[in-house]
């Protein structure tokens, strides 16, 4: 027994030895010390020897488990060494070659002008307003002073979900107008972004769904005067000090009197050229003075309170003040199209 142990422990080092992976230490540690290895067979014969023999073969026999499981432990940090140096060099980062550039996503061009905006109306005391866009068709039209009949309320012009045309996605932002004006307290100064969706079966070009600001004061004493303010002071922080601004007669049914309101053309100084059509001006927003029948559905005193209200369609002055020549820019997502815009 005394050479069946010496000759499993010379074996069984020499294996040890010899292993190149885990793998193979682990199937040499089942092979000689796992329940049914060679050196716990041989650990069952002791019943056969005598009672002087048991203690020097039991001696023995501890001396060779604690040799394999010594050569065992060396050689499995060894091949952790080693597994670990290839995998440093396999993963090894040369810092000498150029980093790859991460392209950082950034706002909508239409977005950066809506915040612009907003943030010019904030500074002059303006609250910016959120509400619904599947509008009734009282809110949307008739206490706007648009009456049965209007060429707005049309099926052709209008998304209907009811047969009675009661209800409808917003033609404009302006009902949030109407709300604030039922459910808020004298004063009111308001900014009312959001979407807005039309109809156009004539013109397949239109998009049926764009973006609209509309802004309202309700005060005391507000004239003409109040609304030039307004908008010169938004034009000038949008294109520059030096845009000149131009009102012309106009008519809409909640407003009166109405006005169109132009900017001199930023790109040729009013002298005329593509982008102005040769006029030298350029059409930017309608406005005027709250219509007196308007203020009275809403149930305000018009000989009491006057107001002002503008409607602004936020892609057209995202087109304006980048030079897009298309709508359909803005709503592509067309990389080289936007990433050009931001570049400037």
């Amino acid at each position: 027994m005394k050479q069946q142990l010496e000759a499993i422990r010379k074996a069984a080092l020499e294996a040890i030895a010899d292993a190149a992976k885990a793998e193979d230490l682990e199937a040499l540690r089942v092979r000689y010390l796992g329940k049914k290895g060679e050196l716990t067979a041989v650990l069952k014969q002791m019943g056969k020897l005598s009672a002087e023999e048991r203690p020097v073969i039991g001696q023995l026999a501890n001396e060779v488990r604690a040799a394999l499981e010594a050569g065992i432990e060396e050689k499995a940090s060894e091949l952790a060494d080693k597994s670990m140096e290839c995998k440093l060099k396999e993963e090894a980062v040369d810092v000498t070659i150029p980093g790859k550039q991460e392209k950082i996503g950034v706002k909508h061009p239409m977005y950066q002008v809506l915040d612009e905006i907003k943030d010019i109306f904030v500074g002059m005391g303006f609250e910016i307003l959120e509400d619904r866009e599947v509008e009734l068709a009282e809110y949307n039209f008739t206490k706007l002073n648009v009456e049965e009949g209007h060429p707005a309320r049309e099926w052709s012009d209008t998304f209907y979900f009811s047969d009675d045309s009661s209800i409808l996605l917003r033609t404009q932002t302006s009902p949030m107008q109407i709300h604030a004006m039922e459910t808020r307290e004298l004063p009111i100064r308001i900014l009312a972004p959001g979407r807005v969706y039309r109809k156009d079966e004539v013109d397949a070009t239109h998009s049926p769904m764009f973006h609209q600001i509309e802004g309202l004061v309700i005060d005391k004493g507000i004239t003409m005067a109040d609304l030039k303010g307004t908008l010169e002071t938004l034009i000038k922080a949008m294109y520059g000090q030096d845009s000149v601004v131009r009102f012309r007669p106009h008519h809409f049914p909640f407003t009166e009197p109405s006005v169109e309101v132009d900017v001199s053309c930023f790109a040729c100084g009013g002298c005329g050229c593509r982008l102005c059509k040769g006029t030298g001006w350029i059409e930017v927003l309608g406005a005027g003075i709250v219509n007196k029948k308007v203020l009275e559905n809403c149930g305000i005193d018009s000989e009491e309170y006057s107001g002002l209200a503008f409607g602004i369609g936020i892609e057209r002055l995202a087109m304006l003040k980048y030079g897009i020549n298309n709508i359909k820019l803005l709503y592509q997502s067309d990389m080289r199209v936007l990433d050009q815009i931001n570049d400037d």
